[in-house]
């Protein structure tokens, strides 16, 4: 199952990076001071995006965020030379952030029941309801330039990783919900849910009713769709209906959100991850 998982996150975009016990020994002083000094660099690039964040309603997702940021914690603003991606650096420092706040969230409720087992349980349709709700509100303070950070994550150079973070966010949200399945469905939910995700998140932009209500009744209504899909699913037996089931619900989503060029990437993806091809 593991896996399964890590074919589907943006985990596979991670190069596996061990060293052999000979390597270790070859290791010189050098090369730690040099790895001492990429980790003082990361630490330095985490800083000043989480203070450029506070900019961001304001100046948008832009290179004047981040200087604005790293001025204010004492660096001085040409620094954002450090980050050669731009405002893509901190739109994705946001996404990573926020799934992984949702994913500690998850994992903490997960705890709870587990340590005591007579709490009530949600269903699985609402779990997965209350997640994503709980992600999007993430992004309210956001929202007015939040079409901005869409725009960007759009962009041809930044389309894998912006799909890799979505399809993390939608695993831990099934994960957790005790989707835990090594059948075809397994990534058929979470492409369903992917193109639900992206659905709310639009109507979400355009929702001016108080706390975003008529946003989270739309939230509902998809949730109840996914899940009459999913048993649909489940009493095909056919790969090819399971495919097109897929490639339609995820069509329709990402031609409104105009996110990827629908008629190679879905079908196409969609293909690789049923093993179709």
């Amino acid at each position: 199952m593991l896996r399964f998982r890590r074919l589907w996150t943006s985990r596979t975009l991670l190069a596996d990076q061990s060293e052999n016990d000979n390597n270790r020994k070859a290791e010189s002083q050098e090369s730690i001071h040099e790895e001492t000094d990429e980790e003082y660099e990361k630490n330095i690039k985490i800083k000043i995006l989480n203070a450029s964040l506070q900019f961001v309603p304001d100046m948008g997702w832009s290179k004047q965020a981040i200087s604005a940021g790293a001025e204010s914690i004492g660096y001085p603003g040409v620094i954002h030379g450090l980050f050669p991606n731009g405002s893509a650096a901190l739109v994705f420092y946001f996404y990573s952030m926020c799934n992984r706040d949702l994913n500690q969230i998850l994992e903490k409720e997960a705890l709870a029941i587990e340590a005591n087992p007579s709490n009530p349980r949600k269903t699985p349709e609402q779990h997965v309801c209350d997640a994503v709700e709980t992600r999007l509100r993430m992004v309210v303070p956001y929202k007015k330039t939040w079409p901005q950070a869409m725009a960007i994550m759009s962009l041809q150079p930044n389309v894998l990783t912006a799909l890799a973070n979505l399809l993390t966010l939608v695993d831990d949200i099934c994960y957790y919900a005790g989707d835990k399945s090594v059948d075809i469905n397994w990534y058929t939910r979470r492409m369903i849910l992917a193109g639900t995700y992206k659905a709310t998140e639009l109507y979400m932009l355009q929702d001016s009713s108080e706390d975003h209500k008529e946003t989270w009744l739309f939230l509902e209504r998809r949730i109840k769709d996914i899940f009459q899909v999913q048993t649909m699913l489940s009493s095909s037996i056919k790969p090819d209906e399971t495919l097109n089931r897929v490639t339609e619900t995820a069509t329709a989503v990402f031609i409104t959100v105009r996110l990827f060029p629908i008629d190679y990437i879905v079908d196409k993806m969609a293909r690789n991850i049923l093993g179709l091809n």
